[in-house]
């Protein structure tokens, strides 16, 4: 039998100690990235938190830059990890560009939003799909009613929404949802049983932020957004933020860095999406979102 002594014992028992009460200390959480996949609420959808936005003024500055140099951006972001695109059927001619910059790479390696326009007269089903062929895509992971700006969109867009859940049924769409200007609008997501991801904007100061009127300059109510946010999100949907950067108004970069910390850490978003021209601003707009989880 070994013999110990009593020196010996103690270090031995101190060392055994140390392990066991190690063991019972939390684990330190793995650091959040501008770059990890998180889940849209109950949606099932994950995307990367930070989005490539492509509607820049409409998708002016995205369209200006010509496919080529478009391709090149987009293949920079999905290989610093940015792997949630998305783009609007008013950004003319973003989801042609969009797909072919994407021709070629794994489908299941990125997520991709599409935003429609909820005109009368226009078959849901035949829109999804003209937007499914334009974009080369065979399925959207998220489909979004676009710029619902008026109290009343949850029964004038029925039509709408029935067309979307039936997409959702044959899996030419994964989830869907709303993106919103204005308060009266806004109001009405929270409690709204058909929406599963909310797309909203957000940023500190209210630069394009929403109002009482939704086609104004002025200054948007942060407070009340983000009480909008915050209940939405309790309710179980998945949250977009979109103006971040107040439309390109925040040239200075510490803006730029509040308005991400603000997002996600007073508003508590999901995801953020981003309009870019260079390579640059993909960079910066990582580097702004690890600071902010920090």
């Amino acid at each position: 039998m070994a013999r110990y002594s009593r020196r010996q014992f103690i270090k031995t028992g101190l060392a055994a100690g140390a392990l066991v009460s190690a063991g019972n200390l939390p684990l330190r959480a793995a650091r959040q990235t501008a770059t990890d996949w998180v889940t849209l609420g109950k949606s099932n959808i994950n995307v990367t938190r930070l989005a490539f936005g492509t509607g820049s003024f409409s998708g002016q500055i995205q369209r200006d830059l010509g496919q080529e140099q478009f391709t090149r951006l987009v293949r920079h972001a999905h290989e610093r990890g940015v792997r949630f695109f998305e783009t609007a059927e008013s950004y003319h001619g973003m989801h042609e560009m969009l797909g072919i910059a994407l021709k070629g790479v794994p489908r299941d390696s990125y997520r991709l939003m599409t935003k429609m326009t909820t005109h009368d007269g226009v078959d849901p089903q035949q829109k999804i799909d003209e937007l499914r062929r334009l974009a080369n895509t065979e399925y959207f992971d998220i489909a979004l009613l676009h710029w619902q700006h008026t109290p009343t969109w949850p029964t004038d867009t029925r039509k709408w929404q029935d067309g979307v859940s039936e997409a959702q049924e044959k899996q030419a769409v994964l989830s869907h949802g709303a993106s919103v200007h204005g308060l009266p609008a806004l109001r009405q997501f929270p409690g709204n049983q058909w929406l599963q991801v909310a797309m909203i904007r957000v940023n500190h100061k209210g630069v394009r932020m929403d109002g009482e009127d939704y086609n104004t300059n002025d200054l948007g109510n942060v407070s009340e957004v983000v009480t909008h946010v915050k209940q939405v999100h309790k309710q179980g949907m998945g949250v977009i933020s979109m103006k971040l950067v107040g439309e390109g108004a925040f040239t200075a970069r510490e803006d730029r860095q509040a308005a991400m910390r603000f997002a996600f850490k007073n508003a508590g978003v999901d995801a953020v999406t981003v309009g870019y021209k260079n390579t640059a601003e993909i960079d910066e707009a990582i580097e702004n979102l690890n600071l902010a989880l920090a």
